[in-house]
């Protein structure tokens, strides 16, 4: 906990003393606004902001931490965790890095580099890509197997013939090497930098149609997928929920029928091979593209739009933020000065003075009731404010203490009027409202 508690603390920006404080107060039910508005002096003055983001991290954080844990059990109860594996599960930082290292270890169905492997076909894997000047057909020739058939009369998994073997080694290969967890994410970056967000109108979609014009701008669209903004992502993401658009990753160029793709030449550069016309040099190759076609396009593709999904989300929300923070901070009263006190007692009176523009000019806090009892000292914060700024109406908030500081206001009028009295000044008008 004390390792999540100074995550927190540096991400945020503030002591790991209001950290603890603020998910002991979350861990005994508090919520945000309780703890923002009532918990200031236990949290040492983390705002709401800062406890939503703290709260979310939290979250995050701690399902990391359960799923380290169980990937490190799983690992170990396999026989398969040494030391340079457990401490990278130790310091991975995302929950997707971790399913990469997780994924070669990962309980699933039977595939076809399994079966290969339980045929013994896995030596002939190490020793072609390990010497590629073998030749695949004469080596393959003492790993044929018998035809079997299962207990209920199908056929069974058949390395009778040649082709059969050599295409049990690229199931191998390819397999491992989607699994490799330094490749992904190699793979997923380059992309996110280089690969094209497309969409397309669905075949069969009437352009003309009501609904479906809505996206015309998107019929034949593609940008680069790292710099697509944000509403142009959710508009081709609700297309295609509604089967009008066909999204797709594509490579930024595109390979000439029958040559490698760029993708898969990421794979064979990662691997330290290339093509050299050695005699199992076109067999690897078949490995490298069945790793990129089959084994990796999709998934990274599922990936990708899942990361330009949950940042487009998250920038939208921020404009609706931005857009909504401006609404509310517009100009409360007209084109007036506003002193506005929302009542506490034992946490002070705060004060905030905003212009007749709406903006935020100054800020106090004053303590007038319970246990300090600075009335006097109050009203002269307060009789400083309005004169430095020339309030003309003062907001009182609907809370506790809001009746003791409606008194306070009251008061403050009449301080206001006996000043400008004294000095010889016509009275300034100053409104209440509660």
């Amino acid at each position: 906990m004390q390792k999540i508690i100074r995550q927190l603390a540096a991400e945020i920006k503030v002591g790991e003393h209001q950290v603890k404080a603020a998910i002991e107060l979350l861990d005994g039910g508090a919520t945000v606004p309780f703890i923002a508005r009532y918990r200031k002096e236990a949290t040492d003055g983390l705002d709401d902001i800062q406890l939503r983001e703290l709260e979310a991290r939290l979250s995050y954080l701690r399902e990391l931490e359960d799923r380290r844990a169980a990937v490190m059990k799983s690992i170990d109860e396999q026989g398969k965790l040494t030391d340079a594996l457990r401490i990278a599960i130790a310091t991975v930082g995302t929950k997707q890095e971790l399913e990469d290292i997780y994924l070669p270890f990962k309980q699933k169905r039977r595939t076809k580099g399994q079966i290969a492997r339980e045929f013994g076909i896995e030596p002939l894997a190490d020793k072609l890509f390990a010497d590629p000047t073998l030749d695949p057909a004469v080596e393959a020739e003492a790993f044929l197997k018998p035809a079997e058939t299962l207990d209920d009369g199908k056929p069974g998994p058949d390395f009778s013939t040649v082709p059969a073997v050599l295409d049990g080694v690229r199931d191998i290969l390819s397999e491992r090497w989607a699994e490799d967890a330094a490749l992904v994410q190699r793979l997923r970056e380059w992309l996110w930098s280089e690969g094209l967000f497309k969409s397309t109108l669905m075949t069969g979609k009437d352009e003309n149609n009501v609904d479906v014009s809505k996206f015309r701008d998107y019929f034949a669209y593609d940008e680069p997928i790292g710099r697509v903004p944000s509403h142009r992502a959710l508009a081709v993401f609700r297309g295609r929920a509604l089967d009008i658009l066909d999204a797709k990753l594509v490579l930024p160029i595109e390979p000439e029928p029958g040559k490698p793709s760029i993708a898969e030449g990421k794979i064979a550069l990662h691997l330290g091979w290339s093509h050299a016309a050695r005699p199992a040099d076109d067999l690897i190759r078949k490995a490298v593209a069945w790793t990129w076609r089959v084994k990796l396009s999709l998934s990274t593709e599922r990936d990708l739009f899942t990361r330009l999904r949950e940042d487009a989300e998250k920038t939208a929300i921020k404009v609706f933020a931005d857009n909504l923070r401006d609404l509310l901070l517009a100009a409360p009263a007209g084109r007036r000065v506003v002193l506005g006190l929302d009542p506490g007692i034992r946490t002070g009176v705060k004060v905030a003075v905003v212009d007749a523009t709406g903006k935020l000019v100054e800020t106090a806090t004053v303590f007038p009731h319970e246990p300090r009892k600075d009335w006097e000292g109050s009203l002269h914060t307060l009789g400083k404010l309005c004169a430095k700024h020339g309030v003309n109406l003062i907001a009182i908030g609907n809370g506790t203490a809001s009746r003791e500081t409606d008194k306070l206001a009251a008061d403050l009028i009449k301080l206001l009027a006996k000043m400008a009295e004294q000095a010889g000044a016509p009275p300034m008008a100053i409104d209440k409202v509660v």
